[in-house]
């Protein structure tokens, strides 16, 4: 798939009727396009180039780039300091917004703010706690939940007001995401609290990694019986594990992350295990590809952001397309363009 008329790297493409944003992943996804978005770690550092340098191994093979927002409650380059450089050299990328660490008067300004330069897609997170990161000490703020969130950025979007009820001038044209896990109990609160975040303003939603399709499938079931599926699209979280160890690790120490003993012992058995790792990771994708209600998939490679465009080739999950990237139709120009915004 091809859209006509790319912008000039940081503008905005139009928005489209029926649409709520100029960006290229509601337009994917509305287009009835399997959708691949994937996740950018930001870096410790305030080198844009780092982010570039993270960025350019996604060309081609992702709809959008998400930004973490203090993922596990470590310090990094802010999500709208990611985004903002990601948008002005044309990528596609998902804003992630944790309640954990501001106010309703601090995220409202980021929104307004990262909407003005560009940023089409936001996903809005409660957010881990304070204890879990590098920070413990911190204070958690908490104001909004990921829900109350949702509610607020319909408002200011579609009602183009604040939370307080003050008119804004001009709203965020943006699509709003959120986040489910399927796969740990209480199963039947999985998929109440999806329901909640759909009927709060949720457009997509991005899952938890998924290992165990029996589990999405049941999950997805109970969507479908409720009527939420063409309500919102659902991207599957995937990705590859290096190793039996590290799923073992992952399994004990990330909150939310459920691993079967059956993907643990095919890794152990595996004479290459990061070579296996990948090939679960791709074998799951084109099982998910199958399922209905499933839109696209959102693949983590944490530490191994290099094994995207392998993993995303094997599948065969794109169909032949090449999603834009910037330097996909004018390599010269846009070059030119993207070194420009790196030193200005």
């Amino acid at each position: 798939m091809h859209f006509e008329d790319e912008p000039v790297p940081g503008y905005s493409l139009p928005v489209l009727p029926g649409h709520v944003s100029p960006g290229r992943l509601e337009r994917v996804l509305r287009n009835g396009t399997f959708a691949v978005t994937t996740e950018l770690s930001p870096p410790d550092s305030s080198d844009p180039e780092e982010v570039y340098i993270r960025a350019r191994v996604f060309d081609g093979y992702v709809d959008a780039i998400n930004a973490t927002d203090g993922s596990g409650a470590n310090c990094h380059m802010s999500s709208v300091g990611v985004c903002a450089l990601l948008t002005r050299v044309g990528y596609a990328s998902v804003m992630q917004v944790s309640c954990r660490d501001r106010n309703r008067i601090a995220i409202q300004g980021d929104v307004l703010g990262a909407a003005a330069m560009g940023v089409a897609n936001i996903l809005c997170l409660t957010g881990d706690g304070v204890q879990a990161g590098d920070h413990p000490e911190a204070k958690p703020v908490f104001d909004f939940d990921a829900v109350t969130l949702l509610s607020t950025l319909i408002s200011m979007r579609d009602e183009q007001r604040f939370f307080s009820g003050r008119a804004l001038t001009s709203p965020p044209r943006v699509f709003l995401g959120a986040a489910a896990n399927p796969f740990v109990p209480p199963y039947d609160f999985r998929v109440e609290r999806l329901a909640k975040k759909i009927a709060a303003g949720a457009q997509f939603v991005q899952t938890q990694y998924c290992f165990d399709i029996p589990r999405l499938r049941a999950f997805m079931s109970r969507v479908a019986e409720q009527g939420l599926l063409d309500k919102v699209f659902v991207l599957v979280g995937v990705g590859p594990l290096a190793s039996a160890k590290s799923a073992e690790w992952i399994r004990s120490n990330v909150p939310g992350v459920h691993i079967p003993d059956s993907i643990i012992k095919r890794l152990r058995g595996a004479a290459k295990q990061r070579q296996e790792g990948k090939r679960i990771c791709i074998e799951l994708i084109q099982q998910l590809r199958d399922i209905p209600g499933i839109d696209g998939v959102h693949l983590m490679a944490y530490r191994q952001e290099e094994a995207v465009a392998e993993i995303i080739d094997a599948s065969s999950v794109l169909e032949g397309r090449t999603p834009w990237y910037p330097q996909r139709d004018h390599p010269d120009e846009v070059s030119n363009s993207a070194m420009t915004a790196v030193v200005s």
